[in-house]
């Protein structure tokens, strides 16, 4: 077993044991995926205030997230075909995230469904990320289950009305079902990890969807279904009908502009993600981290920002929160620890992430994350 120090090493390891069209599935952003690539490093450019002989003793990274402790700013981000990366994935990262003190938000396109994954965390609350769909009696039925299992928040995604082009989903041909080219049935003959753990489980299809949505029987209908739903009609009317069908938290998540952070402190929300879908959508956007401080000047305390994409570090999570995110969100950077090693790869990298925090909020002379503001930061 190779020693893990940092995401990236998880990052490689994932590499080496999840079949190629999976990994490159996460792995990946749209078109030229310059936004995918900026979301990561323009965290980089943002340096940090060295403080010394001040008091490190008795440190605290613990907060809230929309009313819920947790044991750092941070949530495992909702993310399809979390299943994919390893059997059963869903379960393991919600367990992990369970044991750590920090909230799993399951996405709509999971592999396991939510009543897979309240069975299998013990009927441990999780949170639940819902996309707007033509279908409503269907949404409505989906929040009613996510309701039933004990989920207190809502994720509802607003950058997917249509869906951006990954070339390499195309090029290794993932659709619904996958296809089964000669390419990918000799790259998964080179991960007989991944294989044995598939035959293992029953769970190989979009578990919220097969045998609840109308039509969609199996993976061969699921295909058709999931390009008539997304809907390119989205309004700030649906994200209203929306709040009043839910009864817990609301999250907004796709919020990159001044005007809509602006629209969704009016819409009743209870937080917004300051989010680009890590890339995935519209290539040329600016980094998440880049469009935080403006929008968090807009809304001021009036509503909780968070943000998500290129976190791979407890050193983001510290300049995300001094920037003004009261909580950040890892997706690649969990999936990585799930397809390296499961469930013990996803607690790994909530470790690393935390201590990488937990050091660099002391090297800055903070002991208790809530005192930590951008007066950490070397301005530009």
């Amino acid at each position: 077993m190779p020693v893990i120090t940092c995401v990236e090493d998880l990052r490689v390891l994932a590499k080496q044991r999840v079949p190629r069209m999976f990994y490159e599935y996460t792995d990946s952003g749209s078109w030229t995926e310059s936004t995918y690539r900026a979301n990561e490093a323009d965290f980089q450019g943002i340096k940090l205030r060295q403080r010394v002989a001040v008091n490190m003793d008795d440190r605290s990274t613990a907060t809230t997230m929309v009313g819920e402790a947790v044991r750092m700013p941070v949530a495992l981000a909702p993310t399809g075909l979390a299943g994919m990366q390893h059997a059963d994935g869903e379960i393991l990262a919600a367990r992990a995230a369970k044991a750590f003190g920090i909230p799993f938000t399951l996405s709509t396109m999971s592999i396991c469904s939510i009543e897979d994954v309240a069975q299998g965390t013990g009927h441990h609350p999780f949170w639940f990320q819902l996309y707007m769909m033509r279908d409503r009696d269907f949404m409505v039925r989906l929040m009613g289950r996510a309701r039933d299992a004990g989920c207190p928040v809502l994720v509802l995604t607003l950058d997917l009305q249509v869906i951006g082009q990954r070339h390499k989903d195309i090029k290794n041909g993932l659709t619904a079902p996958p296809k089964p080219t000669l390419a990918n049935l000799l790259n998964l003959m080179t991960k007989p990890r991944w294989c044995l753990g598939m035959a293992q489980t029953r769970r190989h299809g979009f578990g919220n969807l097969i045998g609840h949505a109308k039509g969609v029987s199996d993976m061969s209908s699921l295909g058709a279904w999931t390009r008539e739903q997304f809907d390119p009609t989205l309004s700030w009317a649906d994200i209203d009908w929306v709040r009043r069908q839910w009864p817990g938290k609301l999250i907004l998540k796709g919020i990159q502009d001044v005007a809509d952070a602006r629209l969704a402190l009016n819409s009743g929300a209870d937080a917004m993600i300051v989010s680009n879908h890590g890339g995935r959508q519209l290539d040329g956007a600016e980094s998440s981290i880049r469009a935080l401080p403006a929008i968090v000047d807009a809304v001021g305390d009036r509503i909780e920002v968070h943000m998500d994409g290129g976190i791979r570090s407890g050193q983001d999570v510290l300049k995300a929160w001094a920037l003004g995110a009261r909580g950040t969100y890892i997706g690649r950077a969990f999936l990585y620890g799930l397809g390296a090693m499961g469930e013990t790869g996803v607690r790994k990298a909530l470790e690393l992430i935390h201590n990488e925090l937990d050091i660099t909020m002391a090297f800055t002379g903070h002991t208790q994350i809530g005192q930590v503001d951008k007066g950490i930061l070397i301005a530009p």
